[in-house]
């Protein structure tokens, strides 16, 4: 049975000119140049560099939605679907290279510096041994399976099973370990080792056997536990030392890698630059805010394409190919302008966001004193600068900020508050900053508890529970006091 109702709906959605310009705000500096690059690499209207933009006449709009073609035919403007710019889905790039572009295409993207792996490194030392075929390939298997930092971290059935799969080589568990330490001869000292004991002993046995080197290779071996607990009570009394010998023997320990492979720098790592957004500076005792220039382009739009408007208005008479080709200027001319557009509220926007930022955190940045953050949450910000949280986040997010002691992420500004005994708001990061000096000047002989931690804050104004106190700690990638302990 068919019927028939009325119903009424409120509904809110952003125009693609909005949609730009959120995406805009959320990139650094570094993924907004590249965007102006694409920008104007399809927008032949968009032109860079200083140059008057001579605006055409907007009444060319009324000339060409109103007349006819010299056919009778009318001419439609369609309408821009807004569900399609809110869609994050993109065109699969096989739909566009495989019909836009031809094999013999020139690739004009910039090239990486190639350098030899960490695994080459140890292929070319290994091709130095005299080894017979089938151990040879075992320990080609071997090195293939050493992750970057240097260990071989599966075990040793399982590597048998694989070479009998993989390389069709069906050889035993003694077979390999025998093949293993040939592996484990090679430079950096400590490769292929199975785990962190196996390591430091590797690396303690290519050493000079001095007594504290001696004694060092047999805790590891006989107190491994201990060692790593800093029990150092019972590894004295275990092997009958003082402390003097046990000082020493740590301290060969402590001069050993635990990632070797981290020691061969193969160039192969891409290396990642921050460029800041902002920078503040300190100017007659007052703080100066400026955005990055590579933030403010200098971009117009084409006096070519407004000429061609130009041109097609004066014409007496027009062709349908002239007014398609002029709803095609039209088109390009108003994604330039609504691009230039998003990219000056961009500017605004930015600058506003971080103005309010450094004004809230002033002693911050006057003074560089982590104590000195005030509590800030994105509200707070969106509130002074009367714009959505969003579009704070979005400002905050992978943002940088050069200031007089330091990049700094400006996510790092923002912090939740907690009281102190008389009722003041402080930020968290000033509790931690002020935990992690507690903790750095502490007598590492006798490391301060979590508990003696609270009771010390709280004497300092602070009165935070012990299990606040352990999550900062961990926070702030401190251990507990039995592994701050030393000797």
């Amino acid at each position: 049975m068919l019927k028939q109702h009325l119903s009424f709906k409120l509904s809110q959605k952003l125009s693609p000119q909005q949609i730009q310009l959120m995406k805009l705000i959320q990139l650094p500096t570094q993924a907004f140049e590249q965007r102006i690059s694409q920008e104007m690499n399809e927008n032949p209207a968009l032109e860079g560099g200083k140059e008057e933009v001579e605006k055409f006449d907007e009444d060319i709009n009324d000339d060409y939605e109103d007349e006819e073609y010299d056919d009778g035919t009318e001419v439609i403007e369609t309408e821009i679907n807004v569900d399609d710019y809110l869609s994050d889905d993109e065109t699969p790039s096989y739909k566009l290279s495989a019909n836009n572009h031809s094999a013999d295409d020139e690739e004009n993207t910039m090239p990486y510096a190639s350098g030899i792996s960490f695994n080459q490194v140890l292929l070319q030392q290994l091709s130095t041994y005299r080894l017979d075929d089938e151990d040879k390939e075992i320990a080609k298997f071997l090195v293939g399976s050493v992750d970057e930092s240097g260990y071989i971290r599966r075990e040793i059935a399982d590597i048998v099973d694989d070479l009998a799969f993989t390389q069709n080589i069906y050889t035993t568990a003694d077979k390999v370990e025998n093949v293993l330490k040939k592996v484990q001869e090679l430079d950096p000292a400590g490769v292929g080792a199975r785990d962190l004991q196996e390591c430091l002993l590797l690396q303690l046995e290519r050493r000079t056997h001095t007594p504290s080197v001696l004694l060092a290779i047999a805790i590891l071996e006989d107190a491994f536990e201990y060692f790593t607990k800093k029990h150092y009570k019972k590894l004295i009394a275990k092997f009958d030392i003082t402390e003097d010998h046990l000082r020493d023997a740590i301290h060969e320990v402590e001069h050993l890698n635990p990632k070797p492979g981290g020691s061969i720098s193969t160039g192969t790592r891409m290396v990642e630059h921050v460029v800041p957004d902002f920078s503040i500076k300190i100017v007659d005792g007052n703080l100066d805010l400026t955005l990055n220039g590579r933030n403010a382009p200098e971009l117009h739009v084409s006096r070519e394409y407004s000429n061609m408007l130009k041109g097609y208005k004066a014409s007496k008479t027009k062709s349908k190919s002239q007014k398609d080709a002029v709803m095609f200027i039209k088109q390009k001319l108003d994604a330039a302008k609504w691009f230039i557009d998003a990219i000056k509220q961009r500017q605004q926007t930015l600058f506003v966001t971080m103005n309010a930022i450094m004004h809230r955190q002033e002693e911050f940045f006057l003074t560089g004193d982590e104590r000195k953050l005030r509590p800030m949450i994105l509200k707070d910000i969106a509130d002074t600068i009367h714009m959505d949280i969003s579009t704070v986040s979005r400002v905050a997010n992978s943002k940088y900020v050069d200031t007089p002691y330091g990049t700094k992420l400006i996510k790092e500004f923002f912090s939740e508050s907690m009281k102190n005994d008389q009722g003041e708001d402080v930020s968290t990061r000033e509790i931690k900053k002020i935990l992690e000096i507690t903790i750095s000047e502490e007598d590492k002989r006798k490391p301060l508890t979590d508990d003696k931690l609270a009771k010390i804050l709280k004497e300092k104004g602070y009165p935070i529970a012990r299990r606040t106190i352990a999550k900062y700690r961990e926070q702030l990638d401190l251990p507990v006091a039995r592994l701050r302990k030393e000797i």
